[in-house]
């Protein structure tokens, strides 16, 4: 019995994927749930399992576009019949060749029938020669140019190599040129001393993870600074829709995630009711999806601001661009010692560069400072931030 193998709906608003990797080969045996095929979509990738044990019939090749609901392949389940069948089809076909001496006949014949007879004289054989020569020789430049000029290409060079752009890339692609085309995109800058942050974590690391069994980041600081900031300056936390503003009573933060295939972007959940141990644990499983390649499209869904963190790849300054259709994005930079005057004294304190990038169709500029002199002032003063609210 034959038993299809589907494309199975892959998340609100995608309509097909590219097959992207071929897990188990065209004809081999495999077990129920064993992992066939890797679907690549413009937001996320996707496992498809086998349905049934049994041998695999795959009617799909690499890098092929379906579509959600497309038979991409069968198991058949009882597939040793099949197996005998091939072997008999095998064994007739070997024997084939010895029972056909008139095709060997046939294949030492001459291809060209229409031999020069020896007693034409010198003069006709030369001419025969010079008639069959002109069209051989005319052939080419004729096909030559009917031919399109093309310009050379570079893909042979021995200095360049050349990959498909994955269905994740050209989404983020297509969407960072939107934003640039389709919003008033302004970045405005801060700076925070963390050396308050930095004395909290390093007094309360070790006691926080024997607690939690998670360990207490920098991110859960910034998180719980931002819900209060939002709170305060609302239209950060709004979008535009046609011609209204939307404002959300919610504070879903998105947390950019670098993975191989592309930054992700999964959402931490009501942020404004997490403790600093929910907001870490979220986030900790959340890398570990997206670089698993096990995320779905529901954990990305719905963000109402984001965050990224260029400082852990070593970044000073950046102007973050906007995760639509949100208005805002925070960019979080390295942590530098730098000389700052402190009280009229100058003194070495771990600064970071704070970025706000905005549209500024919503939020006026006096707002988005506003917003950024308010996270400064928490992460300077975290006790104002209760590790368990």
């Amino acid at each position: 019995m034959k038993v299809e193998v589907k494309v199975p709906a892959v998340g609100e608003s995608v309509t097909e994927a590219v097959v992207a990797t071929i897990l188990k080969p065209d004809g081999s045996t495999v077990a129920k749930e064993d992992e066939l095929i890797e679907l690549e979509t413009d937001k996320v990738n996707q496992v498809i399992y086998a349905p049934e044990a049994g041998k695999l019939e795959l009617t799909v090749t690499q890098d092929q576009t379906v579509k959600v609901g497309d038979v991409i392949g069968y198991i058949e389940t009882d597939h040793q019949g099949e197996a005998v069948v091939a072997e008999d089809k095998t064994s007739e076909s070997t024997e084939e060749p010895a029972l056909q001496p008139a095709k060997v006949q046939e294949e030492l014949k001459p291809a060209n029938e229409d031999v020069t007879s020896v007693r034409e004289s010198k003069e006709d054989f030369i001419a025969s020669l010079s008639k069959e020569k002109k069209p051989a020789e005319s052939q080419p430049e004729a096909q030559k140019a009917k031919e399109p000029i093309s310009p050379p290409s570079q893909s042979h060079s021995p200095h360049q190599e050349r990959k498909r752009m994955s269905g994740l890339r050209k989404t983020i692609a297509k969407r960072l040129v939107e934003v640039k085309n389709q919003t008033a995109m302004l970045t405005t800058f801060n700076e925070v001393d963390m050396t308050e942050v930095i004395a909290l974590r390093t007094s309360e690391k070790d006691a926080f993870m024997k607690k939690h069994g998670v360990k207490l980041g920098f991110m859960s600081f910034f998180v719980k600074a931002t819900v209060a900031a939002l709170k305060k300056i609302p239209a950060v936390n709004a979008f535009i829709d046609g011609d209204e503003m939307v404002f959300n009573s919610l504070y879903d933060i998105g947390i950019s995630v670098s993975t191989e295939k592309g930054l992700m972007v999964p959402v931490v959940r009501d942020c404004a009711n997490k403790s600093f141990a929910d907001i870490e644990k979220a986030i900790v499983s959340y890398a570990e999806k997206a670089r698993a390649g096990t995320i779905s499209i529901e954990d990305m869904k719905g963000g109402t601001f984001t965050i990224t963190n260029g400082g852990t790849f070593g970044s000073l300054l950046s102007t973050p661009i906007l995760n639509p259709p949100q208005s805002a994005i925070l960019g979080m930079h390295n942590i530098v010692k730098r000389p700052v005057v402190v009280n009229d004294a100058i003194e070495i304190r771990p600064m970071m560069y704070l970025a706000l990038s905005y549209d500024h169709r919503i939020i006026d500029g006096k707002e988005a400072v506003t917003f950024l002199v308010t996270l400064k002032d928490l992460l300077e003063e975290p006790s104002r931030l209760l590790l368990d609210p």
